[in-house]
C-alpha cells in the first residue's frame, strides 16, 4: 500500500522486485520508500496491545488503514466515500484522530510538538494559450513560451516580497512544456507549480498570488483566452493544538523517557490525515518516530555526514525492523491509553 515508483536499491534479502502501472500506464519498479508498510505492521501492533490491555479501558477504538496519502487523495477521497456515512461504512465519528510517520531520525525516538509539524502542499496544472506561429513572424503570434518566463520569474517575487521571512513559503514551478520545434511559436505552455507553507494564513496568501499574477501575466501578454488553472493537490497545514499536545504529552514522555523529542522542527513535507478530523471538527494529534539503526545513525552524526542519511523516497532507505517496529506501536497504544484514560484540564 502507497508504494511509490522507486528502484529499491537497498541489497536487503527482502528489497521489492514488484512492479507496477502509474496513472499513464507505464510499468514502473515500485518499493516502500516512504514507511507505509512500517506503519500497516505498526497499527496491527498497536490493535494487539490494546486488545490485552481491553480491561483497563472503555471506549471505541477504530483501525484505519488509510490508502494513498503519496498521492495526495487518501484521506479526503475516504470521507468522500462515506466513511463518516452510517448507511455505509458505520465508521463512528471520533473524539479525536491519531496518526505518525517514520522518518530517517534515530530507531526508538519519538518526537512531536505543539504548533506545526507538517506544511501544506498545493499543486497546479496551468495552461496558457498563444496563438502559434512561425518563428520568423514573432508579430503575427502571441507567445506563450514569453508569456510563462515571465509568471515564473514574477512568481519567485512572492515569497521574497509578499510574506513575512520568519514563515515558511516555498513556491517551485517544476515543469514547464512548450512547443517541439526550435522554429515554430507554439500556441500554448504547460506549468506545473508547487506551493508549501507553514501556517494556513500564508498558503492562503500564496494561493492567491498565484491566481493573481498568472491571471495577470496572461491578459498582459494578450492571451487568446484566459489560462485555466487546475488545482491538482491539496493538503492542509499539519498543526497540533497546543491543549491536545498537553494532554498526549506527559504519556508519550513518561513510556518513552529521554526518546521522547518535544518541540523538535516540523518537517517541510506534508500529510494528509488531518482530513479525516476536520472533515467532521474533530481535533488530531501527529508525531514522527524514526527508523535509522541507532549505530549507523551514531556513525554518521560522528562523521559530520547526517545529511547523507537515506531519508524518505530514497532508493536506500531502509528503517531497522528493531525497534522502529516496536516503537510505532508502542506509540499509538501509549498516546490511546493517555487520551482514553486521562481527564482533560479543566
Amino acid at each position: 500500500m502507497d508504494a511509490l515508483p522507486v528502484s529499491e536499491l537497498t541489497g536487503l534479502e527482502y528489497a521489492s522486485s514488484k512492479q507496477a502501472k502509474d496513472m499513464d500506464g507505464n510499468l514502473q519498479s515500485v518499493m516502500h520508500a516512504c514507511g507505509h508498510d512500517v506503519h500497516v505492521v505498526s497499527l496491527l501492533i498497536a490493535a494487539e496491545t490494546l486488545l490485552h490491555a481491553r480491561k483497563s479501558w472503555t471506549g471505541t477504538i477504530v483501525f484505519l488503514f488509510q490508502p494513498a496519502e503519496e498521492a495526495g487523495d487518501g484521506a479526503s477521497g475516504m470521507v468522500r466515500d462515506g466513511l463518516y456515512d452510517p448507511d455505509r461504512h458505520r465508521c463512528p465519528i471520533p473524539d479525536i484522530v491519531l496518526g505518525q510517520h517514520v522518518g530517517p531520525i534515530p530507531a526508538g525516538v519519538v518526537a512531536s510538538k505543539a504548533g506545526t509539524v507538517m506544511n501544506s502542499s498545493d499543486s497546479f496544472f496551468v495552461t496558457i494559450f498563444g496563438r502559434g506561429g512561425h518563428g520568423s513572424m514573432p508579430h503575427r503570434c502571441i507567445d506563450p513560451v514569453v508569456i510563462a518566463a515571465h509568471i515564473i520569474v514574477r512568481l519567485q517575487t512572492v515569497v521574497s516580497r509578499e510574506t513575512p521571512p520568519d514563515d515558511t513559503a516555498v513556491i517551485t514551478v517544476g515543469s514547464i512544456h512548450a512547443g517541439e520545434k526550435e522554429n515554430v511559436i507554439p500556441d500554448r505552455a504547460l506549468l506545473k507549480i508547487n506551493i508549501r507553507a507553514s501556517v494556513e494564513k500564508v498558503r492562503k496568501q500564496l494561493l492567491d498570488a498565484v491566481h493573481r499574477i498568472i491571471v495577470a501575466e496572461c491578459s498582459e501578454g494578450n492571451c487568446e483566452k484566459p489560462p485555466t488553472i487546475e488545482h491538482t493537490l491539496s493538503l492542509p497545514v499539519t498543526y497540533n493544538e497546543p491543549s491536545i499536545h498537553a494532554r498526549l504529552k506527559p504519556g508519550l514522555k513518561e513510556y518513552f523517557g529521554d526518546k521522547f523529542l518535544d518541540g523538535e522542527k516540523g518537517a517541510l513535507a506534508s500529510e494528509d490525515v488531518s482530513i479525516l478530523a476536520t472533515s467532521v471538527d474533530r481535533p488530531y494529534y501527529f508525531w514522527f518516530f524514526g527508523g535509522m539503526d541507532e549505530t549507523k545513525w551514531n556513525k554518521f552524526a560522528t562523521a559530520g555526514q547526517l545529511d547523507k542519511i537515506p531519508v524518505n523516497h530514497s532508493p536506500y532507505f531502509a528503517p531497522a525492523i528493531r525497534p522502529t517496529l516496536q516503537t510505532g506501536g508502542d506509540g499509538l497504544a501509549v498516546a490511546t491509553l493517555t487520551y482514553l484514560l486521562q481527564k482533560p484540564d479543566k
